[in-house]
């Protein structure tokens, strides 16, 4: 990935220890957007000005690059929990919640493929997350579905996931659904889950 100058934003005042959940939410959107856009080797800077905090905010809720990524992780496979527990959305409901997240988080599909050992930490968690996704999407998968076989589901995620590239979040989206269409499995709308 090219390297793309990153935009230096105006940091906002400081709101102090009160400010703290809304100050860590706001570092795992903002390292969502910068990842998605410049890749996990952005400075953790840009993460900071993105979220409108000091970098001293954010080593006080992430000490190092790899607890950045992980919380990233974290807030993906939660919300595909959330959508698969909601009683009311099928099987293509929630690939489509699963889809958005792995188009908006692009850079972690290398992450999640990688078994460098300067990443293995990150690894074993990502793959703890990843049974996680298999079983919020295993509980809602109907009788018979072309993707029951043992390793059918979460391979079918992994193939998707390495479709997903491209510059721009809807290149990353078009390319994720057509491989889904590929696969011949069908996905509902490709958005975050707002429940």
């Amino acid at each position: 990935m090219t390297q793309r100058p990153i935009p230096d934003k105006q940091r906002p005042a400081n709101h102090g220890p009160k400010a703290a959940g809304r100050n860590r939410a706001a570092l795992v959107i903002a390292a969502r957007e910068i990842y998605a856009q410049y890749g996990l080797d952005a400075p953790l800077s840009a993460i900071a000005r993105r979220a409108g905090v000091g970098q001293g905010v954010l080593y006080r809720h992430f000490p190092d690059r790899a607890a950045v990524a992980t919380a990233v992780l974290e807030e993906n496979v939660r919300q595909v929990e959330k959508a698969a527990a909601t009683e009311d959305l099928a099987f293509a409901g929630i690939l489509g919640v699963l889809t958005w997240h792995l188009t908006e988080s692009a850079a972690f599909i290398g992450l999640l493929h990688a078994d460098g050992a300067g990443r293995s930490g990150i690894r074993a968690y990502a793959l703890a997350l990843s049974e996680r996704v298999e079983r919020a999407l295993r509980g809602h998968l109907p009788d018979g579905h072309r993707l029951g076989g043992a390793d059918d589901l979460m391979l079918a995620v992994a193939m998707v996931s390495g479709a997903v590239t491209g510059p721009t979040r809807e290149e990353r989206e078009r390319r994720a659904l057509a491989a889904w269409r590929l696969l011949d499995v069908e996905v509902g709308p490709v958005r975050p889950f707002d429940g």
